[in-house]
C-alpha cells in the first residue's frame, strides 16, 4: 500500500510539474522573481520533448509501481483518472509520431515566450508610466 501511495504521489508531482511548465509563467505577473525558477523548468520541459527523453519522475513512478505491484486494489483513483491525462493512449499506441512531441516542445516555448513578452511589456509600461492603452 505504501508503494502505491508513493507512486500516486509521483504522478501527482508529475502533473504539478507539467502544469507549472505550462502555466508557471503566469506567476511572473504577480511575483517577477518566479521567473528564476520557472524559466529553467519550462526549458527543461521543452528539452524533454525535443530530445525524446523520459522525465525522471516517470522513472520514480515506475519504480514505486513495480515495488507495489502486488499490493492493494487493481487501480487507484490517481491511476484511473490522472494517469490518462499525463500519458494519453495516443502517445503510447504508436499513433503519436516523433513530430508530435516536437510540436509539444514548440508549443511550450511559444506559449511561455508569449507570457514573458506580455509580462516584460507590462513591466516596461509600469516603469515608464505609459498608459495601458498604448500599443508599442
Amino acid at each position: 500500500m505504501l508503494y502505491r501511495a508513493l507512486a500516486d504521489a509521483a504522478v501527482g508531482l508529475h502533473l504539478a510539474f507539467i502544469l507549472f511548465v505550462l502555466l508557471g509563467g503566469l506567476l511572473v505577473f504577480r511575483w517577477p522573481r518566479a521567473a528564476w525558477v520557472h524559466v529553467p523548468v519550462f526549458l527543461w520541459g521543452a528539452a524533454i520533448e525535443f530530445g525524446g527523453w523520459i522525465c525522471p519522475l516517470t522513472y520514480l513512478e515506475n519504480h514505486f509501481r513495480l515495488k507495489g505491484a502486488a499490493e492493494g486494489y487493481a487501480t487507484s483513483f490517481v491511476e484511473h483518472y490522472m494517469v490518462p491525462l499525463i500519458y494519453p493512449d495516443l502517445l503510447f499506441a504508436g499513433g503519436f509520431p516523433r513530430s508530435g512531441f516536437i510540436a509539444i516542445g514548440v508549443f511550450v516555448l511559444a506559449f511561455n515566450a508569449a507570457i514573458y513578452w506580455r509580462a516584460w511589456k507590462r513591466r516596461r509600461r509600469s516603469v515608464t508610466g505609459a498608459s495601458d492603452f498604448t500599443d508599442s
